[in-house]
């Protein structure tokens, strides 16, 4: 079973990781942070993997434990780190010249966008539109309900039409349209 499990979770890390990656990323903003929360996020599917009851994809239930991992960072940050950013909220946010090599040109406005979100509308927006999971999936990887999956994403989209159109990144004759 152990060589079963090693090559199972090896194909997951070659088909998921990027996606993986890319989400932990826009959730954490530092891309090294975002590679180790990556590779542990592999690591607990690994050791939990006799837990995974194929109630779901492996990719949700991989989102799932990125998502978990991810949150547990954030709330362990010092708290003189946060209140660093809180004090620096006029300081140059833009991401480190790697990161925006990483991400493609015509979706760093998006990405800046996305970053001046609240943290819900942030998740609910990456989950559903960009990684193109289902309200089902998103629900399950958030531990929320449908319902609030639903809502949320209501009113976090006229959120960051509003967030574009404060950056000049679009028009209100394009948002019409």
């Amino acid at each position: 079973m152990s060589e079963n499990k090693k090559r199972e979770i090896s194909d997951w890390y070659d088909q998921h990781s990027k996606s993986v990656l890319s989400f932990i990323l826009l959730m954490v903003k530092d891309y090294q942070q975002a590679e180790d929360l990556t590779h542990d996020t592999f690591l607990k599917a690994y050791l939990y993997y006799d837990s995974f009851k194929h109630h779901s994809s492996e990719k949700t239930w991989l989102f799932s434990i990125a998502h978990n991992l991810t949150v547990d960072f954030l709330r362990k940050r010092k708290p003189s780190t946060i209140l660093k950013e809180m004090f620096y909220l006029q300081k140059d946010n833009l991401p480190l010249p790697e990161e925006i090599v990483r991400l493609k040109e015509e979706s760093y406005e998006l990405y800046k966008a996305l970053g001046a979100l609240k943290d819900t509308y942030r998740k609910v927006i990456i989950l559903r539109k960009i990684k193109g999971f289902s309200i089902e999936d998103t629900a399950k990887i958030l531990s929320w309900s449908e319902g609030k999956v639903k809502s949320t994403f209501f009113r976090a989209i006229p959120a960051l039409k509003k967030q574009l159109l404060k950056g000049g990144y679009i028009s209100e004759e394009t948002i019409r349209r």
